[in-house]
């Protein structure tokens, strides 16, 4: 049965970080980090069994300049593996928008996305995290990381402003937050899974040949990118929202460097950060799980205030059932680019993909999307079994939904 999830916010909301053109800036801002921790986990409340994992700050990160935003350490959470899961290792990389100019990164210095001052002491581990075989049947007595995400350009940034005090530091917090794991016995693994969720997700594009090469070759290694698949369209302006956002990001904290060489060699850097241009040349296994109406790309890229200045659009981008004909061609044809971008990714036997027709945002964290009685299907499959099964290559896993709105089990997002 659709399960309706309704935020209600009194102020006109849009998502993500950067992208505002509001005169109220600062109440702006805190209401898109507000929304966006909604959209990423918190909009199911967990359980009051659900497990609560410390932070553990990485000593002498700082000493290598790997700080967040603010030069504060960066952090991760860990519960340790038991039984056969004691060798096995799953790293979920934070998700949480990027910073694409100093205004946003600044403003990132004061939350959790850009300190870990601002951290959380404990946090739940749910869906692929959880400590359940109920909650979790495949990854449940794994070493479960959660690796905090405080650089603002999916841990890919390397640089620095010495006048408004912002390190760029992402790569370097992804270094030592590998280097750190391995210390703590991932090098010891036989088989290891890197995930991540949004920002997270992009990130585990980014990363994923990097982390295959941190083990011998004897390890199982795959990756999972949950609602990373941001794509290079038009807005319903005309004009391409995430590339301008993309443009500053890459420019401000110096990704260009970082980014695939298979890619940079053929295209401009921006274009680099797009994963439609990257997951062809991907060596590693790779899974892509994402919603074909993506709640935050519909909100933030397809649909931003600025680009519908009279509201006309404000109906449909809020509640996707007031969308009129014209309007929901618009997003099917979305749905069609991102169908586009993944045909060669496809035809590779090793990767995987459970693209649904919902309108949701990151469904691997929360428990209600991951594994539950009532869970999104395609195929009467949930997506962990789906990710479980194509992990463990019990079977080929290429689930790709019929067109919105034939599928009855999604958990859509409504906005209010």
């Amino acid at each position: 049965m659709k399960r309706l999830l309704i935020w209600v916010f009194s102020l006109f909301c849009v998502l993500g970080i950067g992208l505002s053109r509001s005169e109220n800036g600062l109440e702006d801002l805190k209401a898109k980090e507000s929304l966006l921790s909604y959209l990423e986990k918190d909009a199911v409340s967990p359980g009051a069994n659900s497990l609560m994992v410390p932070l553990t700050l990485i000593q002498g990160a700082a000493s290598k300049g790997a700080v967040c935003l603010d030069g504060t350490p960066p952090g991760y959470h860990l519960d340790p593996g038991f039984g056969s899961g004691a060798n096995s290792w799953l790293i979920q990389l934070e998700g949480g928008g990027w910073c694409n100019n100093i205004r946003t990164c600044v403003f990132r210095k004061t939350t959790r996305r850009g300190s870990s001052k601002f951290m959380e002491k404990k946090i739940n581990f749910t869906g692929i995290l959880s400590n359940k075989p109920e909650e979790n049947p495949d990854f449940y007595n794994w070493n479960r990381v959660k690796l905090r995400y405080c650089d603002g350009a999916s841990f890919a940034g390397e640089g620095h402003d010495e006048v408004n005090k912002l390190y760029f530091r992402g790569q370097r917090i992804w270094s030592a937050g590998m280097e750190e794991l391995m210390a703590k016995g991932m090098q010891n693994a036989n088989q290891a899974l890197l995930s991540g969720c949004s920002a997270g997700g992009l990130a585990s594009i980014l990363h994923c040949d990097e982390f295959k090469d941190l083990f011998p070759p004897s390890t199982k290694v795959k990756c999972l990118s949950d609602a990373g698949l941001f794509l290079d369209a038009a807005n319903v302006a005309g004009s391409h929202t995430l590339r301008n956002m993309y443009g500053g990001v890459v420019t401000l904290q110096g990704v260009q460097k970082n980014l695939p060489s298979t890619c940079t060699s053929q295209m401009d850097p921006t274009s680099c950060f797009f994963p439609q241009n990257l997951i062809a040349n991907i060596r590693t296994p790779m899974f892509l799980l994402n919603a074909a109406y993506d709640a935050w790309q519909v909100q933030e890229s397809l649909i931003p205030n600025f680009a519908d200045p009279h509201g006309e659009w404000r109906d449909c981008k809020m509640d996707h059932s007031h969308c009129n004909a014209t309007q929901m061609k618009f997003l099917q044809d979305f749905r069609i680019q991102m169908l586009d971008a993944i045909d060669v990714f496809s035809k590779s036997n090793q990767n995987g993909l459970f693209i649904n027709s919902c309108f949701a945002h990151c469904q691997s964290e929360r428990q209600d999307t991951w594994y539950q009685s009532d869970s999104p299907r395609i195929e009467n499959k949930a997506v962990a079994v789906s990710v479980g099964d194509w992990f463990f290559d019990r079977t080929a896993v290429k689930a790709i939904d019929c067109a919105y709105p034939c599928d009855s089990t999604c958990h859509n997002l409504i906005f209010k």
